[in-house]
C-alpha cells in the first residue's frame, strides 16, 4: 500500500486552549470543514459523546472521523474512516503551540492509497495538503472573528458569450499569485487609461496550466475590449476566450477563499454532476471592483466548460 504523509501549519490569533475548543467540538466542523462547504446539504451526524461524527454526500463521499486521544490544548488525534469513494483509514491529528503571542495549528495526516493507484500519491498529497491549507486559512476566521466570509453558489449550468482580450500571461508559483495578479491588472488599467481604451465588460483570469505538485500555475489576466488595438503595451497579449457552454460556480468573499469555489467546481466534476471540457481551460469573472466594495463582498465566478 502506498503510504503518504500531509502537514500544514497555520498562526491564528487566540490562546491553545481556545482554538483547541473549536476544534474539539465537531459541531464547530461545518463552518470551516473544506470539503463540507461544497456540498452544504451534506447529512452530519455528531454522536451524542461528541467523540465522532460521521458524513454521507453524494459529492464528497461518505465516512467517519473519530477522537482516540487527546491532551487539552495541545493535541488531539483521530482515527479517519472514508466509505467512499473508496475505503481506507487514516490517522489524523492537530497540535497546538503557542507561537508570537497566538497559536500555531499543525493539521497532519498519515495515511495510505489502494495499491492500484500509486500513480496518484504525489497528486493526493498535493490535494489534501491545499485542502489543509484551505481548511486552516477558514478555521483562523472562524476563531478570531467568528464567522468564515466565504460563501458558495452552485449557479449550476450557463452559456459564457465569449470575450475578445488584452492581457498579461504570467507563470508563477501558487503562493504568488495574489501579488502577481494585483501587478498583471494594475499594468493593464495603467494601460488601458493611458490608450484611452474603454472595457467591454469585467475583468477576467485564465488558467491555462495548475500544477498542484510542483506548485505553480500559468494563467492570463485580462480585460474584454469591443475592438483590440494593433498597438499593445509591453508584454501584453491579445486573444478571445470562446463562447462556450460552462457550469458556473459563484464565490462571495476574500480572494484568499477563492480556492473554496475551484475546489468545490472540481469535486462536483469528479461527482459526474458535470463533463468538463478540459480541451477548453477553466476562468474567474471578477464581478465587481475591490477598490468599490469590501472584501467580505467581493464577488468572483467560476467557469468551468463543459461538453
Amino acid at each position: 500500500m502506498p503510504k503518504f504523509a500531509v502537514v500544514r501549519s497555520n498562526v491564528i490569533n487566540a490562546s491553545p486552549s481556545d482554538v483547541f475548543a473549536s476544534v474539539r467540538d465537531f459541531k464547530q466542523w461545518t463552518p470551516w470543514s473544506p470539503w463540507l462547504l461544497s456540498e452544504p446539504d451534506c447529512p452530519v451526524n455528531v454522536a451524542e459523546d461528541g467523540l465522532s461524527y460521521s458524513w454521507e454526500g453524494k459529492i464528497v463521499g461518505s465516512g467517519e472521523m473519530a477522537i482516540v486521544a487527546e491532551e487539552a490544548g495541545s493535541s488531539i488525534s483521530y482515527r479517519l474512516t472514508f466509505l467512499t469513494p473508496w475505503k481506507s483509514v487514516s490517522a489524523v491529528r492537530f497540535d497546538f503551540a503557542e507561537k508570537d503571542g497566538g497559536t500555531e495549528v499543525t493539521w497532519a495526516m498519515d495515511s495510505s492509497l489502494p495499491f492500484f493507484m500509486f500513480w496518484m500519491k504525489s497528486m493526493m498529497q498535493a490535494w489534501i495538503g491545499m485542502d489543509y491549507q484551505r481548511g486552516l486559512m477558514m478555521l483562523k476566521d472562524h476563531v478570531e472573528t467568528g464567522e468564515v466570509p466565504s460563501k458558495l453558489e452552485f449557479v449550476g449550468q450557463s452559456r459564457f458569450p465569449g470575450a475578445k482580450y488584452v492581457g498579461i500571461r504570467t507563470t508563477c508559483g501558487l503562493d504568488d499569485v495574489g501579488p502577481a495578479m494585483e501587478r498583471d491588472f494594475g499594468a493593464l488599467a495603467s494601460w488601458a487609461s493611458d490608450s484611452g481604451t474603454e472595457l467591454a465588460g469585467k475583468p477576467f483570469s485564465i488558467y491555462h496550466k495548475y500544477d498542484m505538485v510542483k506548485g505553480t500555475t500559468e494563467y492570463t489576466a485580462g480585460i474584454p475590449l469591443e475592438f483590440v488595438p494593433v498597438e499593445l503595451g509591453e508584454g501584453m497579449v491579445s486573444g478571445e476566450l470562446a463562447a462556450c457552454p460552462a457550469y458556473a460556480v459563484r464565490h462571495t468573499g476574500p480572494y484568499r477563499h477563492l480556492g473554496n469555489a475551484w475546489s468545490a467546481g472540481m469535486m462536483r466534476g469528479r461527482s459526474k454532476v458535470f463533463r468538463q471540457n478540459k480541451r477548453v481551460d477553466p476562468f474567474e469573472i471578477y464581478e465587481n471592483d475591490p477598490a468599490e466594495v469590501a472584501e467580505k463582498d467581493l464577488i468572483t465566478t467560476v467557469y468551468f466548460p463543459t461538453k
